[in-house]
């Protein structure tokens, strides 16, 4: 696939975050869980757009990016603990709170795969345990900032509602736990289903 082709299809997928980013700011359920939700995303997208040209990421890193980011809005309008779907699955299946979250997590171990893509472009780290190892302790490094991020908001907010749609825990005192065991597990299998295809598309980079 030619170099035009890739940026026709980064131009799609940023078009696709932005309609969904739009959406989000519509009549969302609260617009300061909104904010807290949806603002570490604004901020990668910004990121990734200025550096576009002088550090262009693989396709496969950018539709990572794009889902991620399209995950978090739809988090931010309904509020993780209220997304329609896992309502009815919850509701469906007999289940003791809504996924949302949790799914959200399992997913963020894709960024293992973008993490990994910065490492070995930026880093003298080579491919193999080394470079597996760290991409997997940076994600979950940033997993647990978010947790300990939530932590304080609880702390700042003294219980608010506000605070309680951004943690979303749902009355589960082990939320921060499986938040992380979900990032952990969502990682190794992110490495494992994706690593050849990130090896052979980071090749054709290169050429």
């Amino acid at each position: 696939m030619s170099k035009d082709n890739h940026r026709k299809i980064h131009v799609i997928l940023l078009l696709i975050v932005l309609i969904i980013f739009v959406w989000s700011v519509i009549k969302p359920v609260s617009y300061l869980d909104w904010l807290a939700e949806v603002s570490p995303a604004v901020v990668a997208i910004i990121i990734v757009v200025a550096i576009y040209n002088k550090f262009r990421l693989t396709t496969l890193s950018y539709f990572i990016i794009a889902l991620l980011s399209i995950l978090t809005f739809i988090g931010g309008h309904y509020t993780y603990s209220e997304v329609p779907l896992f309502n009815w699955i919850k509701e469906e299946f007999h289940l003791q709170r809504n996924d949302y979250d949790r799914f959200g997590h399992f997913l963020k171990g894709l960024m293992a795969i973008v993490i990994r893509e910065i490492l070995i472009r930026k880093t003298p780290l080579v491919k193999g345990a080394w470079l597996t190892g760290i991409s997997i302790s940076i994600l979950l490094a940033i997993a647990a900032i978010y947790e300990i991020i939530e932590w304080l908001s609880t702390k700042i907010s003294k219980g608010s509602e506000g605070a309680k749609d951004f943690v979303g825990m749902q009355g589960d005192r082990w939320d921060a736990q499986w938040d992380m065991l979900s990032a952990f597990l969502g990682t190794i299998l992110a490495l494992l289903l994706f690593t050849k295809l990130h090896d052979k598309l980071l090749r054709r980079q290169a050429k």
